[in-house]
This record gives structure tokens, C-alpha cells and sequence, in this order.
């Protein structure tokens, strides 16, 4: 059975979806709880809302966290990659050991894969996060210092609010060009 909750975070609501193996899915915040509610029903009809389980407490606090700008590390968050091809859970395994106020391009992750020729493909596996925040692919970038696609709602500004608020350069470089 699935089921979620939706917690406040210093910038909005966010979410977290679960079952017996791990987390299923992530929401980003939102102003509005409801926005959040019908993601994941959207998502997960048949999910129940409930209270966050003593074993997803420090990853929601972790999310808490870096929405306030602080450095938590949320690589000990299970996720139940049952459903996930495997190349995505082996960029997902790369993007997660990217540290808070960090970044990697798509080609940089292309080539730990062992072919910088993938990095189109890890740009389509980031773009299927079902865990963003705790898959951090708001710290992979394109190359030559641009910010490289977002599919979360408010899309590439989202991105740089999330680097920005992590502190990475990539979020700083992105305001030299704006305007």
C-alpha cells in the first residue's frame, strides 16, 4: 500500500509517498498543500495520506533542511527502486553523491557511466525523477555553465532557487547573465 504525507518546508508544502520498500515519490513545495495532495493521488490513486513513519522522519527533516539552506545529506533515504529502469537507478546512485552546493553537467555523470555520449539519455533518466530533493537532479547542469532543463513545475527557475538556496555556484553564475 502506498501512502503520503505532506510537511511544511521553509518555501511551501512538500511531500514524500512510501511503501514497505521505500519511498516512491518526492513533491517539491508548493504554496498550496492541495497542489501537493493532487500530485501524488494523481500519481498514486489509490494512496492514503498519513503520518510520516519514525523511518522517513530524518529524511523529511533532511528536506526541511535544505530548504532553510543548510547542508543535510538525504543519501541514506531508502527509495524503492522497484520500479525504475536500471541505467536511471545508476544515474540516480551518481546524482545522490553530488553534495549540497555542488554541481556535475549531464556529460560530467555521461561519463562516469562510461560514455560521455550518454548525456542525453541522463538528462531523460533526471527528467523521470520520481525523488526529487532526495535524487537531487537540481545539481546536474549543462555544460558550459548553463542550467540544463528542469521538468518540475516552475521549471528551470525552480532549479535555480534550489541551487541558490544550497549556495552553488551554478546559481550565482546564472545571475551574471540574467536580464
Amino acid at each position: 500500500m502506498t501512502q503520503f504525507a505532506l510537511f511544511d518546508t521553509a518555501i511551501g508544502f512538500a511531500g514524500i509517498a512510501w511503501n514497505d520498500a521505500g519511498l516512491v515519490a518526492c513533491h517539491l513545495p508548493e504554496r498550496d498543500p492541495e497542489t501537493s495532495r493532487r500530485g501524488f493521488l494523481r500519481r498514486f490513486p489509490d494512496a492514503v495520506e498519513a503520518e510520516v513513519p519514525t523511518r522517513l522522519a530524518a529524511t523529511v527533516e533532511g528536506i526541511r533542511a535544505l530548504m532553510r539552506g543548510e547542508k543535510a545529506d538525504l543519501a541514506n533515504a531508502p527509495l524503492d527502486l522497484s520500479r525504475t529502469p536500471e541505467f536511471h537507478a545508476r544515474v540516480y546512485e551518481i546524482a545522490r553523491a553530488i553534495p549540497p552546493g555542488e554541481t556535475l553537467t549531464y556529460g560530467e555523470i555521461a561519463v562516469k557511466l562510461g560514455d560521455r555520449l550518454l548525456a542525453r539519455e541522463v538528462g531523460q533518466a533526471l527528467g523521470k525523477n520520481p525523488w526529487p530533493i532526495v535524487v537531487p537532479c537540481h545539481r546536474v547542469t549543462a555544460a558550459g555553465g548553463k542550467p540544463g532543463g528542469f521538468s518540475a513545475r516552475g521549471g528551470v527557475e525552480t532549479k535555480m532557487k534550489l541551487l541558490a538556496i544550497e549556495g552553488a555556484k551554478a546559481a550565482a553564475q546564472a545571475d551574471l547573465f540574467a536580464g
